[in-house]
């Protein structure tokens, strides 16, 4: 299999651009419900969306799991496996969605019991969330649909489904809202036909598929054996998942025992993690699936030249993103926040910004690496090593340097990420390697 420059771009860019659309919808969510004349409407939608789109995240390792095994088989040329694939995850997802339909009440209650709100807020969360958790096997099989289109670098698919999803979303909000005046329930009704309909048009993409017999090959979508390996690689991606949520969730946790300013300013500056991730994600991606394709079509010099190109185009990307910091950070953080506080405490943290991309841009090629591998068990024990570092510095480092400490620790872990994984990579290539 041949790698190009250009290969790598035709996968990454639509997934960048992807990326994009997500903050943007929730723009308009909290803008269209900030015309009613009440805070209610927004803490409402804000807070039920956070509940809906946490519970669904647990689900976030189909999307990767699915890469990792598709790409492997779509790189061995076996398409009865990558079909089998596509009806398993979309089985897997929909009674997942199924689940969290059964148990809202408790899931629900559970949430609101861990970050109460008021009545007003917590009853208008309540009907948000009762209307669009309606959607939510939709919302599941997507993360499985997504990773299987990514898997065969299909990823204008992904990029189509996303502007479908996210358009239609922002104009029934503006119809429903401003329109119709339904308030918070017009925002979950957007949100309910954006997604089924995404999931109606990510099928349609899949036509070929359906015009065949094997996504009906009920032996072969259920064969143990398979079914089996599905299962042990989403296993240690969700458990990886669930510690790296440790991570972020007590990082927030500990910046807002220092106050409103210090956590506004927090929330701010991740703001340019957040790109950074958005950006390196598209490599990341490229890796997942030129990896996983090498080894399915058990290739050495594929997958060496998968893991180094699209490892230089992330290097390049981080500098890139570096650069942009250090020029429009102090602009960007004036632009986020009217408020001098937040804003000169923002800026006091900066630099740590600065070093994210560099820093960070071998935990998240290693992260894409492993799971095109499917080498899932050691991104597993790694993070549990790097949660592990993470916990040291943070009790050593914020008692001393209070802030300074718990950015400090939060750079830490992303090393820690990056230095076990690439400890590690020697033994996935020798054992990659030698099963070609």
């Amino acid at each position: 299999m041949q790698i190009t420059h250009r290969r790598i771009l035709n996968i990454a860019i639509p997934i960048v651009l992807a990326n994009i659309t997500v903050p943007l919808l929730s723009l308009v969510d909290t803008g269209v419900v900030g015309q009613i004349d009440s805070p209610v409407p927004i803490a409402a939608v804000g807070m039920g969306g956070l509940i809906l789109s946490t519970t669904y995240w647990f689900f976030g390792f189909l999307r990767m799991g699915t890469t990792g095994l598709a790409s492997q088989a779509f790189g061995a040329r076996d398409s009865a496996e990558v079909t089998a694939i596509l009806t398993r995850v979309l089985l897997l997802g929909g009674a997942g969605g199924l689940v969290i339909i059964a148990l809202q009440i408790p899931l629900f209650w559970l949430a609101f019991h861990v970050s109460p709100a008021t009545e007003a807020v917590e009853s208008q969360a309540r009907l948000y969330m009762q209307i669009r958790v309606l959607s939510a096997p939709a919302a599941i099989a997507l993360y499985g649909l997504n990773g299987w289109l990514i898997a065969q670098e299909r990823t204008r698919s992904v990029l189509l489904l996303q502007l479908w999803m996210n358009g239609l979303n922002i104009l029934l909000d503006l119809w429903f809202v401003m329109g119709l005046g339904w308030g918070v329930q017009g925002v979950a009704w957007a949100s309910f036909l954006a997604e089924i309909s995404g999931l109606l048009l990510g099928l349609l993409l899949c036509r070929d598929i359906w015009r065949g017999r094997d996504w009906c090959n009920w032996s072969r979508v259920f064969d143990r054996h398979l079914v089996l390996r599905m299962v042990n690689v989403n296993r240690d991606i969700l458990l990886r998942t669930l510690m790296l949520q440790c991570i972020f969730v007590s990082f927030l946790f500990v910046a807002a025992d220092f106050g409103e300013v210090e956590l506004a300013a927090t929330h701010v500056l991740e703001q340019f993690l957040m790109v950074t991730a958005f950006a390196l994600d598209g490599f990341a991606f490229a890796a997942e699936t030129l990896v996983g394709q090498a080894i399915g079509a058990r290739s050495r010099l594929g997958l060496r030249q998968s893991v180094l190109m699209s490892s230089y185009w992330a290097v390049g990307v981080a500098l890139l993103l570096t650069l942009a910091i250090a020029l429009f950070g102090h602009w960007t953080i004036e632009l986020l926040s009217k408020s001098e506080e937040v804003r000169q405490t923002a800026v006091k943290y900066l630099p740590f910004l600065l070093l994210m991309p560099i820093f960070g841009v071998g935990s998240w090629m290693l992260d894409g690496i492993f799971i095109g591998a499917t080498q899932t068990r050691d991104m597993r024990n790694m993070m549990a090593i790097s949660l592990l570092v993470y916990g040291i510095a943070l009790i050593c480092l914020v008692p001393i340097f209070d802030l300074f400490g718990l950015w400090t620790a939060l750079l830490i872990s992303l090393i820690a990420r990056g230095v076990t994984l690439g400890m590690c990579y020697p033994n996935l290539e020798k054992r990659m390697l030698a099963q070609i």
